[in-house]
């Protein structure tokens, strides 16, 4: 790999260009390489991964309250929530190819590292941090406006939010990691009905405790429905059935 040339089109990429190379560097260094090459001075990203998560939120939090100044806050933080994961910020990073311009250690280089969806994710806030440190918080929140912009209008936001509403079952699992660090569990208790018109029974279970029970026309629905009723009884902090 011609580390350099990668890093001349990845900035050519982030269409910023550092003042500081070395932090550059830094936010492509993964411990593992690190740890394999102790007498090389470079240091690895992990501490810009945690600086690049609070620039990320903080920079889309500044982006969303200028496109959508009447928003509520709640509708801001579920639209927050909904672009900036994993999932989204890996999509990103591999259209700026920055898997090739990773440094890995032998050993996650042959597990694939440079595909892995967090290890990319991680990466990428990283690289944000480097281009706050390097050129200031009106820098980062340029690259991030870049990576961000197909989201900035209102149908998209609305359209978003209207999903988000529809899934209750990722509702429930956000919910639940959040404040008992549980994800939920669905049982197929029951269908009924002929293979043209059958009817399926789930319930969802925390923890080895019921929280609801729902039923559809597909495991899916019923899913939902069970989702969408135990987020009402948690919601209120109603009493859990005993499995």
């Amino acid at each position: 790999m011609n580390l350099a040339k990668e890093l001349e089109e990845l900035q050519r990429s982030l269409r910023y260009s550092f003042k500081n190379p070395r932090l550059l560097v830094q936010a492509l260094v993964h411990r593992s390489f690190d740890h394999e090459n102790p007498d090389i001075s470079q240091k690895d990203n992990e501490i810009l991964e945690f600086l690049g998560d609070a620039v990320l939120s903080l920079a889309v939090s500044h982006l969303l309250v200028e496109s959508f100044p009447d928003s509520k806050e709640g509708e801001l933080s579920r639209f927050r929530s909904a672009i900036v994961n994993e999932r989204e910020l890996a999509r990103i990073a591999q259209e700026l190819n920055l898997g090739q311009c990773l440094l890995l250690g032998k050993g996650e280089e042959l597990t694939g590292g440079r595909k892995k969806p967090s290890l990319l994710a991680d990466t990428l806030e990283a690289l944000l941090a480097a281009i706050y440190l390097d050129g200031g918080l009106d820098a980062a929140i340029r690259v991030v406006r870049r990576f961000f912009h197909a989201y900035l209008h209102l149908g998209q936001m609305e359209q978003v939010l209207k999903t988000l509403d529809r899934d209750f079952k990722t509702q429930l699992q956000e919910f639940t990691q959040a404040r008992f660090r549980l994800t939920p569990v669905y049982h197929l208790e029951d269908e009924k009905g002929p293979d043209h018109h059958k009817v399926f029974f789930m319930r969802v279970t925390l923890n080895g405790r019921v929280l609801a029970r729902g039923s559809g026309r597909s495991k899916k629905d019923a899913q939902q429905e069970a989702a969408q009723k135990a987020l009402e009884i948690i919601g209120m902090q109603g009493p859990w059935e005993e499995e």
